[in-house]
């Protein structure tokens, strides 16, 4: 049981990465949404289901792995990059020959507000347990979310 939390709340490794962990799990993120989304053309409703899926097993796992690692959000704990890029990407609208630069801004817009953690977000890191973990990368993902409808749905239709 110990590998499996290990693997799932390290972002199937990424955390382990020598630099940068959360930005490799971030980008395991936009991989796996453009695997759904773009090659395998799921619907924004069942990838809205599996991004609660990957939030709610992100929480458990987390919550784990910082039992095991000692440490309350360990920098090797990466799936609430991945549970906040999905929500980054989440909805957006992606026209033929546009789904590379709505990956591209998602990315760089999670990074940003996930670095930056303007309010609420750092608050959400004092919450226990493995939601404290997680609840920060999702408000990180809705602020890149909404930048991102913005600049797809307004500016650049």
């Amino acid at each position: 049981m110990r590998n499996l939390v290990l693997f799932v709340a390290t972002g199937a490794g990424t955390g382990y990465a020598p630099v940068a962990p959360g930005t490799f799990g971030s980008a395991l993120g936009v991989g796996l949404w453009w695997l759904a989304v773009v090659m395998g053309e799921i619907s924004w409703p069942v990838f809205l289901v599996g991004t609660l899926g990957v939030t709610a097993v992100g929480i458990w796992s987390a919550g784990r792995a910082e039992k095991l690692l000692g440490k309350h959000d360990d920098g090797r704990i990466t799936i609430d990059e991945v549970a906040g890029q999905f929500v980054a990407l989440a909805c957006l609208p992606v026209a033929p020959g546009r789904a590379l630069w709505v990956a591209g801004a998602g990315f760089l817009l999670f990074r940003l507000f996930d670095i930056w953690k303007p309010p609420p977000a750092r608050r959400f890191e004092r919450l226990p347990g493995g939601l404290g973990v997680v609840a920060d990368d999702l408000m990180a993902g809705l602020y890149a979310n909404l930048c991102g409808q913005l600049l797809w749905r307004v500016l650049w239709p």
